[in-house]
């Protein structure tokens, strides 16, 4: 049995390969191709992870750092660096007996409080007092100048 699931997998390689070699198509599908400038390409493309090396990352290291440290008793679900975005999920803070989740987001490469965007929300989705956000965003912007500052002393 493994022979043969060896077989028609091998099979089915090489029929991949020969249709993706095809130079069939319509007469639109082959105008746009030639419209198109040509890049060379391998069968490992397909498998490799390379990025463009003209992405760059818009977000503050520290502010970025300095978010998962202050907030870093609350599980987090998603991060996208490229875009500075941190969601985490619900926890609760040491010495607290209220749930928060929170969503942060870092827009600038400057170590600026215009670049830090916090939302708090409660347990089953209650408001949070601004001034409880405000206290938030001022921590982690503090713990951000702390962080700068130990680079700079390295």
């Amino acid at each position: 049995m493994t022979r043969r699931a060896a077989r028609l997998t091998a099979a089915l390689f090489v029929t991949a390969g020969l249709a993706a070699c095809s130079g069939g198509g319509s007469a639109s599908q082959q105008q746009q191709q030639a419209a198109q400038p040509e890049r060379e390409s391998t069968f490992w493309d397909l498998f490799s992870n390379r990025r463009d090396p003209n992405d760059t990352v818009a977000v503050n290291k520290y502010l970025w750092n300095a978010s998962l440290e202050v907030l870093n008793f609350l599980p987090v679900q998603t991060i996208d660096p490229f875009t500075g975005v941190i969601v985490t999920g619900y926890g609760t803070p040491p010495g607290g007996g209220r749930s928060y989740r929170a969503t942060i987001k870092v827009s600038d490469p400057a170590l600026d409080a215009r670049g830090l965007k916090v939302s708090l929300q409660g347990a089953g989705g209650s408001a949070v007092a601004p001034d409880t956000v405000r206290a938030v965003e001022d921590a982690i912007l503090t713990r951000a100048r702390q962080l700068r500052a130990q680079d700079r002393n390295l």
